[in-house]
C-alpha cells in the first residue's frame, strides 16, 4: 500500500480526487479523514503536527530563570496527537510513502516531520513530490516524477523553529516576569517581531517629533471660450520649479498681483507622451500590496490565497518569483477564460494580439512561479466574497502582465500674469492598454484645453491657501511588508504573520499600524538595556544563516549554537537591569490604560479586569480608594484620545469586531443612569403574579439599556434594548403579553418600531439563528449552505463546533478560517 501525506486535509482531498479520477472514498481514523482508492491511502496533516519545546522541567515560569532557557535542551512533541497516531498506523500498513506537502521551507520541514514519524514505524521507501498548483496536470506530472526530500531546506526551517523558540521564550519570560505581567497579558518578544515593532515605533517617533513649517500655495482659475481650468503659481529657484512660498509677505504680494491681473498670457505649451508599463507578475509581497488595495489585511489576503491554491484555482501564493517560467503558455492560459461570462471578452482581446509577451520582474527563482490563475475556473457562487475578489484580482493581474502598455498624453501650459508664473498640467489616457483589463490602478484624467502660445486667458478667480508641512505617514500593512522584505527581515511565508502577532499582542492598532504605549515601552527598554533584541541587522543575519543552511554552507547545529551564544550575551547585558526594566514597563502599561483623575482621591483611574474576565474602571489608589465605574460587557476596552471636558477623563472605545462602538466617558454614562428614573411598562412575566414584580425600562451605569424586572437581583428577567436613540412608549399594547409597543428615535432617522419588547426579542433570536452565519466576514450564501449541511446553522453551533472536523467535512473551508469565524462568533456571544 502507498501512503500519500499532504500538508492539510483539503489538499489531501483534492489530490485524492485527482489521482483517483474521482473514485476515492473516505474513512475516518481517530477523527482524521483518510482517502482511499486501490492500494493508495492519502492523509492530510494540519501543518506542523509536532513542534519544538523545552522539556517539562522548564514549564513553570516562576521556578525557572529565563537565562536557563539559553542552554536548555529542545525536544519535539506531538501537537496533533490524533493525526500523529493515524499517520503512524497508516505507515505500519504501507510498503512505500510519498510526501506531498507544500514546496517551501516550512512545507519541507513538515514533510521531514512526517518522514521521521513514518520511519519510526516502518523502514519503507519514502519519496517527495513537488508542485506549484494543485491541478490535474501538475499533480499527475509531479507523481510521475518523484524526487527526494531536501533535508537542507527542512533543516533551515527547523533552525528557524529552534531559534525563534529560544529567543521568544527566554526574552518573553524575562520581560514579563520583570514587569510582573503574567497570564494572558504577558509581554511578547520575538526574533523578527521585535525589529518589526521597532520600525513601527521609529516612524511614530518621527511623527511625534515633527515640527511643522508654515507655507502658502496660490491658485488661479483660467478661462478660455467658456472652459475653466485651474493653474498653480510657481517660481524658479536653483533651476527648479517651486510651488510652496515660505514667506507670508511674499505670498500676499503674489496673491494681490494675481487677484488684480485680470488676464494671463500663455508663454509655453509642451506636449509629451508617457508609456505606462503593465505590472510585473505577482510575487507574495506585490500580491499582498494589491490585496490591501481591495480592503484585505495581509493576514486575510494570504489566508484567502491559500484557500484558492488548495482548491486548484491559483498557483502557490508564497513565492519571490516575478518571472513566468518558460513552460507557461500565456495563449493557452488565456484560452481557458474565453468561455467565461466575466472574462471572455478580455481574454479574446488579449489572445488576438500578434505577439503575446509577458512582463518580467527582476527576481527569478526556480521553486515556484509568480502567482497566477491555473485555468481551472471556479463557480462564483462556490466562493465567498473575499475569495472571488482575490481570484478576480489574480486573473486580471495575469491579464495585465500579457497586455500592452498604456499611453498617456501630458500637456503643460505655462502662463504669465503681470510677472507671476502660473502652470497647469493636464493628462489624458490615449491608449488604455492594460487598464482595459486591470481596473485596480487609477486612470483619472485632468483636462487642460489646447491653448496656443501668446493666447490671452481670463483670470476668473485667485486663491491663497495657508498650509503646513506634514509629518511622515505611517506605513500601511503592505508597505510594511515591502519594507521588511527590503531589510531582509522575515520571509515571504512569515511577514504577514509577524504583523498579525503584533496586533494580537496589543502592540499595534488600526491600519496603518500605530504602536501602543506598551509597544513604545518595550522598544525603549530593549534599546536602553539590550539593543540587539530590536537590531534588524542581527535578525537579517540569522535569515542569511538559514539560507546558508539551504545552500549547504552551514549546518543546523552551527546556526543554533551561534544564536544561543548571542542570546547569552544579551542576558549578560540585561542581568543588572531587571528591576529598572520592570518599573519602566509597568508605568507604560499603566499609561495605556489611564483615563484621568479619580474624583474621590485624585489618583489615576485605570481600565482594569476582574478575576472573572470582565472590564471595569478602578482607582490606582486601591485598596485605600475603592472608587469604580462599570464598562459595557460587549467587547474589549481601549482608551482613545478624545476626553470629557466635564470630568477630564479620556473616552473609552469598545472593540467588538463589526459591533465596535465608542462608549464615551464612563463617568458621564454612570451619572446619566443615576439621574434617569426607571419607566414601568407592565408586569414581569416571571414574578409579576406571585411577587408583584414589574418590567421597567432601565438605564444601566455601564451605558447599556434594557427592559428588566424591578425586583432585580431577586428576579433576573431582562430583555436587551438598543444602545442608541430615544425610546418612546406607545399607546398600542401587545395582545399576548399586555405590554406597550416601543419605538426608537435616533438623530432624525426613520423611527425604529420595536413593538412589544418580548415579541421583538423572540423574533430577533429567530432571525439571528437564521442569518448570523451569513453575517460573518467572508461567508456567502453558498458557504452558509455548506456549513448548514455540516450541522452549523447558527453562531451557537459554530462556537461549539470542532473546527478540524468541520473543515474535513466542508469542501473549500479550512480549519484556520473556521477558527477565525469562531473568534468572530465569540465576540457576538459577548454582546448577547
Amino acid at each position: 500500500m502507498e501512503l500519500i501525506v499532504t500538508e492539510k486535509d483539503n489538499a489531501a482531498r483534492r489530490i485524492a480526487e485527482i489521482l483517483s479520477d474521482g473514485s476515492a472514498s473516505t474513512e475516518r481514523r481517530n477523527g482524521v479523514n483518510v482517502y482511499r482508492w486501490g492500494d493508495k491511502r492519502c492523509v492530510g496533516l494540519s501543518g506542523h503536527v509536532v513542534g519544538v519545546d523545552f522539556p517539562p522541567e522548564y514549564e513553570d515560569w516562576r521556578d525557572v530563570q529565563p537565562v536557563e532557557l539559553v542552554e536548555a535542551d529542545v525536544v519535539k512533541k506531538p501537537t496533533q496527537e490524533n493525526i500523529v497516531r493515524t499517520l503512524k498506523q497508516l505507515a505500519g500498513e504501507a510498503d512505500r510513502a510519498t510526501i506531498a506537502t507544500d514546496y517551501d521551507r516550512e512545507g519541507e520541514l513538515i514533510g521531514k516531520e512526517a518522514y521521521e514519524l513514518i520511519r519510526e514505524e516502518a523502514d519503507i521507501p519514502i519519496q517527495r513530490v513537488r508542485f506549484s498548483s494543485i491541478t490535474e496536470n501538475e499533480v499527475k506530472e509531479a507523481f510521475a516524477t518523484p524526487d527526494d526530500l531536501d533535508f537542507d531546506l527542512a533543516a533551515a526551517g527547523e533552525a528557524r523553529q529552534i531559534v525563534d523558540l529560544l529567543w521568544g521564550a527566554a526574552l518573553t519570560r524575562f520581560l514579563s516576569l520583570s514587569a510582573n505581567q503574567l497570564g494572558d497579558d504577558f509581554i511578547s518578544v520575538g526574533r523578527v517581531q521585535s525589529p518589526t515593532l521597532k520600525l513601527i515605533v521609529d516612524r511614530e517617533r518621527e511623527i511625534e517629533a515633527f515640527d511643522p513649517d508654515d507655507y502658502w500655495e496660490l491658485f488661479a482659475d483660467l478661462a478660455r471660450e467658456g472652459t475653466t481650468f485651474e493653474a498653480q503659481y510657481f517660481y524658479r529657484e536653483d533651476g527648479t520649479e517651486q510651488e510652496r512660498v515660505w514667506d507670508e509677505s511674499g505670498a500676499e504680494t503674489a496673491f494681490e498681483t494675481l487677484r488684480n491681473a485680470g488676464t494671463a498670457v500663455v508663454e509655453s505649451v509642451r506636449r509629451r507622451r508617457r508609456t505606462d508599463e503593465p505590472p510585473e507578475p505577482f510575487n507574495t509581497t506585490q500580491y499582498i500590496s494589491a490585496a490591501n488595495g481591495i480592503g484585505l489585511s495581509a493576514q486575510r489576503a494570504m489566508s484567502v490565497a491559500e484557500e484558492l491554491y488548495t482548491a486548484g484555482y491559483i498557483t502557490y501564493p508564497r513565492t519571490d518569483n516575478t518571472v513566468y517560467p518558460d513552460d507557461l503558455d500565456p495563449e493557452a492560459l488565456l484560452s481557458a477564460f474565453t468561455d467565461h461570462y466575466l472574462f471572455a471578452d478580455d481574454a479574446e482581446m488579449l489572445r488576438s494580439a500578434d505577439d503575446i509577451e509577458p512582463t518580467a520582474g527582476d527576481e527569478e527563482t526556480t521553486d515556484h512561479p509568480p502567482i497566477h490563475p491555473t485555468g481551472e475556473i471556479p463557480n462564483k457562487d462556490d466562493l465567498s466574497d473575499d475569495e472571488w475578489e482575490v481570484y478576480e484580482l489574480v486573473v486580471r493581474h495575469f491579464f495585465a502582465t500579457v497586455a500592452d502598455a498604456a499611453e498617456w498624453e501630458h500637456l503643460k501650459v505655462v502662463a504669465d500674469a503681470d510677472g507671476c508664473s502660473l502652470k497647469a498640467n493636464g493628462k489624458r489616457l490615449v491608449e488604455p492598454g492594460y487598464h482595459e483589463v486591470y481596473p485596480y490602478r487609477s486612470t483619472s484624467e485632468n483636462h487642460v484645453p489646447a491653448v496656443e502660445e501668446g493666447e490671452q486667458l481670463a483670470i476668473e478667480d485667485a486663491r491663497i491657501e495657508e498650509k503646513q508641512t506634514q509629518p511622515p505617514r505611517r506605513r500601511g500593512q503592505s508597505r510594511l511588508i515591502e519594507e521588511l522584505e527590503s531589510r531582509g527581515l522575515g520571509t515571504k511565508s512569515t511577514r504577514h504573520n509577524t504583523l498579525q502577532k503584533l496586533y494580537d499582542r496589543g502592540y499595534i492598532e488600526s491600519d496603518p499600524p500605530r504602536p501602543t504605549k506598551l509597544a513604545m515601552a518595550v522598544v525603549e527598554a530593549a534599546e536602553q538595556f539590550a539593543d540587539r533584541i530590536v537590531d534588524e541587522e542581527m535578525t537579517a543575519q540569522l535569515e542569511s544563516d538559514m539560507q546558508a543552511i539551504v545552500d549547504g554552507e552551514k549546518d543546523l547545529e552551527a546556526v543554533t549554537e551561534e544564536s544561543r551564544a548571542l542570546l547569552g550575551r544579551i542576558f549578560d547585558e540585561l542581568h543588572d537591569s531587571r528591576e529598572e526594566i520592570g518599573e519602566h514597563l509597568q508605568e507604560s502599561m499603566k499609561a495605556d490604560r489611564m483615563l484621568g483623575p479619580c474624583p474621590e482621591c485624585g489618583e489615576d483611574l485605570l481600565i482594569r479586569r476582574s478575576r472573572k474576565g470582565s472590564y471595569f474602571v478602578g482607582c490606582d489608589g486601591f485598596p485605600d480608594c475603592r472608587y469604580t465605574l462599570p464598562l459595557p460587557s460587549q467587547g474589549e476596552p481601549t482608551v482613545i484620545d478624545e476626553a470629557c471636558t466635564e470630568h477630564d477623563l479620556n473616552h473609552v472605545k469598545m472593540l467588538a469586531g463589526r459591533s465596535t462602538f465608542v462608549h464615551g466617558c464612563p463617568q458621564c454614562k454612570a451619572d446619566e443612569a443615576d439621574e434617569t428614573d426607571d419607566r414601568i411598562i407592565g408586569d414581569c412575566p416571571d414574578c409579576g403574579d406571585n411577587a408583584d414584580g414589574e418590567l421597567a425600562i432601565k438605564q444601566l451605569r455601564s451605558g447599556s439599556r434594557l427592559v428588566g424586572c424591578t425586583r432585580y437581583p431577586e428576579c433576573e428577567y431582562s430583555l436587551p434594548l438598543p444602545r442608541r436613540g430615544d425610546i418612546e412608549v406607545l399607546d398600542e399594547r401587545c395582545a399576548d403579553h399586555d405590554l406597550p409597543h416601543l419605538r426608537v428615535v435616533d438623530n432624525g432617522d426613520d423611527p425604529w418600531e420595536l413593538g412589544c419588547p418580548i415579541c421583538n426579542y423572540t423574533e430577533y433570536r429567530e432571525q439571528q439563528a437564521a442569518s448570523a452565519i451569513e453575517d460573518l466576514d467572508g461567508v456567502g450564501q453558498k458557504t452558509a449552505e455548506k456549513l448548514a449541511d455540516a450541522g452549523i446553522e447558527s453562531l451557537s453551533d459554530l462556537r461549539g463546533a470542532d473546527a478540524e472536523a468541520v473543515a474535513n467535512e466542508v469542501q473549500g473551508v479550512s480549519e484556520d478560517r473556521l477558527r477565525e469565524w469562531q473568534a468572530e462568533a465569540n465576540v457576538s456571544a459577548s454582546a448577547d
